[in-house]
């Protein structure tokens, strides 16, 4: 079931994707190289997505949402087992698999389209140009 609008999806990343950057040192794993480094990439990986998408609240408006939303769940999947496949669990886990599995429900309860209002606007300004 879809219920999360695009506009909202779209915020929820531009502060993920902050979050996902400065976690290392918010949750204190920056000095384990690969668990800072996943999460940092994966961060940057969301807001460069976000501002590319087409949707409300982006900026250069490229990538369709449905991609989007494919990308988002696996970053989100890679994002979850990370600490495992690059064997930094014992150090740390937690914040990449909330993350992972976050980005995950976000990709599947997100709508697939942005709102009739924002499709009306782009269009016509696409036919302007």
């Amino acid at each position: 079931m879809r219920f999360i609008p695009t506009r909202f999806h779209g915020i929820l990343d531009y502060v993920v994707g902050l979050i996902f950057i400065a976690a290392p040192w918010l949750f204190d794993f920056s000095d384990a190289s690969w668990a800072t480094w996943t999460i940092v990439i994966a961060g940057i990986a969301t807001l460069l997505m976000t501002v590319m998408t087409d949707f409300e609240v982006g900026l250069v408006h490229k990538i369709p949402m449905q991609s989007h939303l494919m990308v988002d769940f696996g970053l989100g999947v890679i994002l979850a087992l990370s600490p495992w496949i690059f064997n930094f669990a014992d150090r740390v886990f937690m914040p990449h698999l909330i993350g992972g599995v976050f980005a995950i429900l976000a990709s599947l309860t997100t709508h697939r389209k942005p709102s009739e209002s924002f499709a009306r606007r782009h269009a016509t300004q696409e036919t302007i140009h």
